[in-house]
């Protein structure tokens, strides 16, 4: 009996271990991608919340100033001058909405972005060469975690920003 609760302890002590590397490794990996974010941005003469905030129209454009504040953390005084500030520099157009002829939506200019997606051209094809030595079940488990992984911490930023 005393060898189960012995195996017991120990299974749940390798548990606590590897879901403090899992942990530890996201932090690492998300200071080297924002590491990363940095160098594209400094390349292309942006500041980090800028270049934080067209990315997010990139993916999940076209957005209102508003929606786009809510999504970046910002108060919305702020993000009329990180618009101007991108729209100056060719990465965005403010359009009338078409819904709502009163309303602004933001978009990016695919055109510019093309010089962005050039600068993590290194980082995508180290990512498919790391991913071609997985089986497709393994990228499908990879995948699932990332999704949740990324939920749990859009939800964890909402939570801060509503304080």
């Amino acid at each position: 009996m005393m060898s189960v609760t012995r195996d017991d302890a120990e299974a749940k002590r390798r548990r606590r271990r590897l879901t403090t590397e899992i942990k530890e490794s996201l932090r690492e990996l998300s200071i080297q991608l924002s590491l990363l974010n940095h160098q594209v941005g400094a390349r292309v003469e942006l500041k980090d919340v800028d270049f934080d905030c067209l990315e997010l129209v990139n993916r999940h454009g076209p957005l209102s100033p508003s929606a786009l504040a809510r999504r970046a953390g910002l108060h919305p005084a702020t993000m009329t001058g990180i618009l101007d500030r991108l729209e100056r520099g060719g990465w965005i157009s403010r359009d009338r909405d078409p819904s709502d002829r009163r309303a602004v939506v933001v978009r990016a200019v695919r055109d510019r972005n093309a010089e962005v997606f050039r600068l993590y051209s290194g980082m995508n094809t180290s990512m498919d060469e790391l991913c071609a030595g997985y089986a497709d079940s393994e990228l499908e488990l990879l995948a699932g975690f990332l999704r949740r992984t990324t939920s749990a911490g859009r939800t964890a930023t909402d939570e801060l920003a509503g304080d």
